[in-house]
C-alpha cells in the first residue's frame, strides 16, 4: 500500500512530501514503512515541487542551463564563450592566494 506523507521540518519550517510504502518486516514481525522523498510542499499553492533532497530542484539539477553575464540564457553553440580566459585568471589568482596562505601558515608554525 502506498501513500503520500507530509512532514514539516521544525528547524527550517519547510514541509516535505514523501511516498510511504508499507511492508511486513519478517524479523520484527511487525509492519514497517519505507519513505522516499518526492519534494517540497509549496506553502502558497499546496503543490509538491520535485526536489532531490539537497535544496536543488530536480528540474534544475537535470537540465542546468548556462547563463551569460546579463543572466540571460546562453545560446547552445559550440563556439567559445570567452569565459575561458576569465576562468584561467581566476584559477591563477586562487593558486597565488593558496601559496600565500601556506607561507603564512608556515610562519605561524615556526614561531
Amino acid at each position: 500500500m502506498s501513500s503520500i506523507v507530509k512532514v514539516k521540518d521544525k528547524r527550517s519550517g519547510i514541509t516535505y512530501a514523501y511516498e510511504s510504502v508499507s511492508y511486513w518486516d519478517k524479523e520484527k514481525k511487525a509492519p514497517r514503512n519505507r519513505r522516499t522523498l518526492i519534494g517540497r510542499v509549496d506553502e502558497a499553492t499546496g503543490e509538491i515541487v520535485p526536489t532531490d533532497g539537497r535544496r536543488r530542484n530536480k528540474m534544475v539539477a537535470e537540465h542546468t542551463e548556462s547563463l551569460d553575464d546579463n543572466g540571460q540564457k546562453a545560446k547552445a553553440t559550440n563556439e567559445p564563450s570567452g569565459n575561458e580566459d576569465r576562468l584561467d585568471t581566476i584559477l591563477q589568482v586562487l593558486q597565488e592566494l593558496t601559496n600565500e596562505v601556506r607561507k603564512l601558515q608556515d610562519e605561524i608554525r615556526a614561531k
